[in-house]
This record gives C-alpha cells, sequence and structure tokens, in this order.
C-alpha cells in the first residue's frame, strides 16, 4: 500500500510536524524572545524538511529494511547504507536545505558562514530531536491504530456470532410455530385460519423488525402478545395465562426478539407437557434502566433437564454474553413449577 495514499497517516504527520514546531516556538519564545519572529520562519523551513524525511524513514525505509528475506545478512547489509544515507541528509542534506532558505531569503542565519562544521552540528540536532519525537509519538500512534482495529474486528467478530445465532433461533422458533399450526390443520380445527393469519403477523415482523440490532420494548411486547395467542389456539379453557408488564418508558431500546425463547419454553417444555391443569405466567419489568423479565409455567414434578439444552435457551445466553456486561439468567424448577428468571442492566449494553 502507498502510505501517501492513507489519509490518516498523511494528516498524522502534519499534526506531528506541528507539534514538533510548537516545541521550538516554546524553545525560542524562552531563550531567544527578541529573535522571535525570523527564528520562527527558521523552524518552520527546518520542519518541512525533517517531516519529509522522517515520513521516508519510518513509513519506507525501516519497513524495507525489515522486509523478510531469505538470509538476514541482506537486510544487514541493506541496514548500513540506507542508515549512513538518511543520516547524511539529517545533517549535510538539512544543512544544504538551510542554504537554499538563505538564498530565497526565508532562512535568517544566527552563525557565520565560517564555522560550517558548526553549522552541520546545529543542523543535526535539531534532526536527531525530530527523530526521536517522530519515532516516539509514531509508534504512540501505530499502537492506538492497532487497537482500534483490534476492537474493530472484535466487533465484527460479535456482530457475525449474533447473526449466526439468530440465524438458529428464527428457524427454531418458527418450527415449533408451523409444529402448532400443523396440528390444528390435522384435526381440522377451525381455528387453523386464525393461527396462520398470527403467525403471517410475527413473520412480517421478523422480516421487517428485527434487521436492526434494537427495536423498542413496545415492539417487543407486541410480538410476544401475538406468540402467546397463537399459542393459546392450541389449547382449551383449561390453559391459564397471566401476561402482564411494569415499564416506565415504552421506547426503551431492546434486542429484537430477546425475550421471546422464555416465552417459547413456557409453552414447549411446560404447558405442553402438563397432564393436569396447565399455565404460564409472565411479567416484564423495566424501571431505571434495570429488566426483570420472569416466567413462570406448569411442569411434571420430575426435573426437565432437556429445557437447559435447547437451542433457544442455549443461543439465549450466549446473546446476553456478547450484548450485556450485567445480566443473570436463572433457571430453576421447585415441584410442579418451573421458573426462568431474567435480569439485564440495559445501560451495560456491549
Amino acid at each position: 500500500m502507498n502510505k501517501l495514499n492513507d489519509r490518516k497517516l498523511v494528516i498524522f504527520y502534519v499534526w506531528m510536524a506541528a507539534a514538533y514546531l510548537t516545541l521550538w516556538i516554546i524553545h525560542d519564545l524562552t531563550n531567544n524572545p527578541e529573535t522571535f519572529f525570523p527564528r520562527l520562519a527558521n523552524n518552520i523551513w527546518r520542519v518541512l524538511f525533517v517531516s519529509v524525511l522522517n515520513f521516508v524513514f519510518y513509513e519506507y525505509s525501516i519497513p524495507y529494511i525489515l522486509r523478510k528475506r531469505k538470509y538476514l545478512i541482506y537486510n544487514i547489509l541493506l541496514a548500513l547504507p540506507i542508515a549512513w544515507l538518511h543520516l547524511m541528509l539529517w545533517s549535510y542534506g538539512l544543512t544544504g536545505w538551510r542554504a537554499l532558505g538563505i538564498a530565497f531569503g526565508i532562512y535568517t542565519p544566527y552563525v557565520t558562514a565560517a564555522s560550517a562544521d558548526r553549522i552541520v552540528e546545529i543542523q543535526m540536532g535539531f534532526s536527531a530531536g525530530s527523530i526521536f519525537f517522530y519515532g516516539i509519538v509514531r509508534h504512540v500512534f501505530q499502537y492506538v491504530r492497532l487497537r482500534q482495529a483490534a476492537q474493530q474486528l472484535r466487533i465484527e467478530k460479535q456482530e457475525a456470532e449474533l447473526n449466526y445465532l439468530k440465524s438458529q433461533t428464527n428457524p427454531h422458533f418458527l418450527f415449533n410455530t408451523l409444529n402448532n399450526i400443523y396440528a390444528l390443520t390435522k384435526e381440522k380445527s377451525d381455528l387453523a385460519p386464525e393461527s396462520v393469519l398470527r403467525l403471517s403477523k410475527i413473520l412480517r415482523f421478523m422480516l421487517y423488525e428485527t434487521t436492526g440490532r434494537f427495536i423498542s420494548v413496545e415492539q417487543e411486547l407486541r410480538v410476544i402478545t401475538d406468540y402467546i395467542e397463537l399459542e393459546k389456539l392450541r389449547y382449551d379453557a383449561s390453559l391459564v395465562v397471566n401476561f402482564s408488564y411494569d415499564v416506565e418508558d415504552m421506547r426503551q431500546a431492546v434486542p429484537p426478539l430477546l425475550l421471546i425463547p422464555l416465552v417459547e419454553n413456557a409453552f414447549k417444555h411446560g404447558a405442553a407437557e402438563t397432564r393436569g391443569t396447565p399455565f404460564v405466567d409472565i411479567h416484564l419489568s423495566i424501571r431505571n434502566r434495570q429488566l426483570l423479565f420472569v416466567v413462570r409455567n406448569s411442569a411434571e414434578a420430575e426435573p426437565l433437564e432437556s429445557v437447559k439444552e435447547n437451542i433457544g435457551l442455549s443461543n439465549l445466553r450466549r446473546q446476553l454474553q456478547l450484548l450485556y456486561r450485567d445480566h443473570e439468567l436463572s433457571i430453576r424448577q421447585e415441584g410442579n413449577t418451573f421458573t426462568a428468571t431474567l435480569k439485564i442492566n440495559l445501560g451495560s449494553h456491549v
């Protein structure tokens, strides 16, 4: 890649040049205030030269020397003449640049032409300072860029994993829902058309509302309500469903379909497998950015180990890990009651 085409890198060197010039401005204001403006012009002229030279040194010469070759001796043999060339440019080259500035009336000499060695020494001192300054600042800059690149890769990886989890969860959710509709059609139930209509509403939501990272709590509640009504079509009046919520702001953002797996499990692994009177009790509370979602459902007395291993819950756990730093998902069974409790600090989003 041509480093000159890296706009951020070029701008960074411009800022380094300005910072290095500022250091010399402070130096001259302190030590030579009476000749400040001529010395300012001198320093601007010199900074132009050393900035270009340092750009070539750090962005082209060093990478070329460090390029992987068959034998290390080749790198050493290349390093010697390149280092010598840069030393000449930093000393005699900058001295020649000074002479060019004098010829154009830009540079004001403060050392007599008779002391040529002293002139070269002064220019080399200016260059040496720039080598260390540009090198240290560039190292910090590259470190920050690497950290930012690593952070971006981490975000992209998380996004890919979240999309993968959604690609698993959504078909799994639809598969279970279609099974419910199939049961109604098999029985030639008059409720089958209504179930298809409710499924179409859920599908529309999944197609058009879940593409972004967040939806409002109001939208999430709406799809949960549609899903509950769809599930209730399979049962007679013996099923008791209670869905309540206490939300201070319906516009609060939550990831789409984050709560559905717990509701789905309450019906599939609870009410559907209860031989007595099935019930599902769902409550959502969001206060001060603290989400509490509790789903209780009837269950058989035997522990339902399979609930902990299904795709919906395992994906939910992983999504929570990727989305929030502060969350807790607990699942327990006490006698004939199965309870899933989800707590999320919505302000702890990653």
